[in-house]
């Protein structure tokens, strides 16, 4: 099923443009998202096959069948709640069954986690690009050897600026464990000319192994130094470049330019959901009302221009999650949405669907 499906066979209630232009945040050239809720055909709603969501190869138009919105309005899924707090100038159709869907009869303390929580995620994932940024990871992939360090007096050395110091080549050389002692290796150097002992160097390959090589030593050989493989801190890098490369491969390349091009190193339209989640929230649990289109429109505007530094922001979103925190311990809200009333909501809307469409 196509959302063109669901226009052709007038099975939608609601349809709606949403995102930046909803919120009043929009620019020239931001895209135009839709969100809205259809009713499935009656005979497949009974069938096998429920089909929860209908969206674009984008994602950037969504729709949800009734029972999964109504699902969703009881968790206090901000997206889904702002469908009923809507601008007018940004409504496309509104069957008249769905007048009977207002914000009022959802909101609950449920919001404090589902828009504060959500706002405070966004905040890490600010953080961890920040750091990304900060902090790119060179193209080529660090090997085992650079988290190898020979034992030099009472210190240590990488084990490359060892071997040069030494004059040794890395097939000369071969290691062997020590007993009771963790990723700490006995190094030995086969000097005989013809390399008589078959020494298998300290890693099989430098550029894909993920750990270091034995080799079989002559009894009676000595040691000529002892080498530690730090192997959590190759874990740690691995996973860490790792996720660099996958976010430089999934990124929003316009929305990485907009941050590179205002220079503060952060990603502004995270940001400026940030805080209007924050003050969204901070509202409903003040005045009980759900406002979608922002009163602050040139504050936002200034965080996606990227007017504020980074550190700046964080703190005062974090001062603005305790305002929050606070609002709602004092709130007349209910806990939560009345689950009864909303089923009852539901399948009066669905019965009367069918029965007149």
């Amino acid at each position: 099923m196509t959302i063109a499906d669901l226009r052709s066979q007038k099975l939608i209630l609601f349809e709606a443009i949403s995102g930046s232009r909803a919120y009043g945040t929009n620019l020239p050239h931001s895209d135009t998202d839709l969100k809205g809720v259809f009713v499935l055909p009656e005979a497949q709603f009974y069938g096998l096959d429920y089909i929860p969501q209908v969206a674009n190869e984008t994602n950037d138009e969504v729709f949800y069948e009734l029972r999964r919105f109504v699902e969703l309005l009881l968790k206090n899924n901000p997206t889904v709640l702002e469908l009923l707090g809507t601008p007018a100038d940004c409504v496309i159709y509104k069957h008249p069954l769905f007048e009977q869907f207002q914000a009022a009869d959802f909101l609950s303390k449920l919001c404090r986690q589902s828009f504060a929580e959500y706002a405070v995620a966004q905040i890490r994932k600010a953080k961890g690009l920040n750091k990304k940024i900060n902090h790119p990871e060179p193209p080529a992939r660090k090997s085992v050897l650079d988290f190898c360090y020979v034992t030099v007096g009472a210190g240590a050395q990488p084990v490359a600026s060892w071997l040069a110091r030494q004059g040794y080549e890395v097939a000369q050389c071969g290691l062997a464990n020590v007993p009771h002692l963790t990723d700490l290796y006995a190094l030995f150097v086969d000097a005989t000319p013809e390399r008589l002992h078959h020494y298998r160097g300290l890693v099989r390959d430098a550029e894909t192994s993920q750990d270091v090589q034995l080799s079989a030593v002559p009894k009676g050989e000595e040691p000529v130094a002892y080498l530690s493989f730090n192997r959590n801190g190759y874990s740690t890098y691995c996973r860490v470049f790792r996720e660099y490369w996958e976010w430089v491969e999934k990124r929003n390349a316009e929305r990485y330019q907009n941050t590179v091009q205002h220079g503060k190193n952060y990603d502004a339209k995270n940001m400026l959901h940030v805080f209007r989640l924050l003050q969204m929230a901070e509202e409903i649990a003040a005045s009980g009302v759900l406002n979608v289109r922002r009163p602050n429109r040139e504050f936002l505007l200034q965080i996606r221009r990227g007017e504020f530094d980074y550190e700046e922001l964080v703190a005062e979103a974090e001062k603005l999650v305790d305002r929050v925190d606070g609002a709602f311990a004092k709130s007349d809200l209910p806990a939560m949405p009345d689950k009864a009333t909303a089923e009852q909501l539901l399948r009066r809307v669905r019965r009367e669907f069918y029965r007149t469409g």
